[in-house]
């Protein structure tokens, strides 16, 4: 099953059927299957819940896609995929091919290579730098004008689901309650990871959270990226140094694991520098694809906005 969040955190569960346009997918409103539904992303009790819940919930919301308002897909704004979750773990250095090209982006971009950032680690990544699949990523305009280079990683997002602490490695698919798309964008600096992945709008998501199921286990997918049209990043799960339960288990001896939290689960290679008028294309099998906007974030909007 495919959700989506839209028009505000409605709820919505996306079909690939017709709704008077020949194959074209629609969302159905099932936000009334959640009990006490809060449309306040800063709140988003309902959400968590959903994620923690969701075995009991899943019978009310099949039940609900027969009777919710059905809306053609392209008709709809789709928000960031998760909503508030209490931290957004990411992991690094968890593609090999990653961890070769980065030795030359460091050479360029630090003037040396950082060797404890070639190992696999976890970091943390700021809740605010969550955005909608579309975007837009907005640009730092002071960093642009310096000549910094900012780059695009594209990764398999998890949605945690009844969470945990301390999760054997055979009980972390259980405490998943799906995947998604995101974009870990980056500042290449000789700052902190955390504070060079987390300027608003860094982390486009999308466009749907699918769940874990019978018919689908997120395993071996494929990610394609491209810039303007130009395939960057292409690359199999399956590759990953660490797989996915092995970084819910890990990310658990650190801290809890709270429903509906994310983890970006590493770059794959083909990372690269990203400029304000792009378009980025983030496809994931499964899951679906996002096509997100970048923009320069300028003085006047970047105070607006904090």
């Amino acid at each position: 099953m495919k959700l989506a969040l839209f028009n505000g955190f409605r709820l919505g569960v996306v079909l690939d059927e017709s709704t008077g346009h020949a194959g074209e997918p629609v969302v159905v409103d099932v936000s009334d299957a959640v009990g006490a539904h809060d449309r306040d992303p800063l709140t988003a009790g309902w959400w968590r819940a959903l994620c923690r819940d969701w075995p009991a919930l899943r019978s009310a919301v099949v039940d609900a896609v027969d009777t919710g308002t059905r809306y053609p897909l392209h008709e709809v704004r789709l928000d960031s995929a998760a909503l508030a979750p209490s931290k957004i773990i990411a992991a690094a250095s968890n593609y090999a091919d990653h961890v070769a090209e980065m030795h030359a982006v460091q050479e360029r971009t630090l003037g040396a290579v950082q060797s404890w950032m070639m190992e696999f680690d976890i970091f943390l990544k700021s809740p605010s730098s969550l955005t909608g699949p579309s975007g837009p990523v907005r640009l730092p305009a002071d960093l642009v004008a310096a000549g910094t280079e900012i780059h695009h990683e594209s990764e398999l997002v998890v949605v945690v689901g009844r969470g945990g602490r301390d999760i054997p490695v055979e009980q972390a698919r259980a405490a998943i309650f799906g995947v998604t798309a995101g974009l870990d964008i980056t500042v290449r600096s000789p700052a902190d990871r955390s504070r060079r992945k987390s300027y608003d709008t860094f982390s486009p998501l999308g466009p749907v959270v699918r769940v874990l199921d019978d018919d689908f286990d997120g395993e071996a997918l494929d990610i394609t990226m491209t810039v303007d049209g130009q395939v960057r990043q292409q690359v199999n799960t399956r590759d990953l140094i660490t797989p996915v339960e092995r970084i819910v288990a890990y990310a658990s001896t650190v801290m809890t694991l709270n429903p509906g939290d994310l983890i970006f689960t590493g770059a794959p290679p083909g990372v690269g520098r990203i400029r304000p008028g792009e378009t980025l294309v983030t496809t994931i099998s499964g899951v679906g694809t996002m096509t997100t906007a970048v923009t320069l974030d300028e003085p006047a909007t970047a105070a607006a906005t904090g």
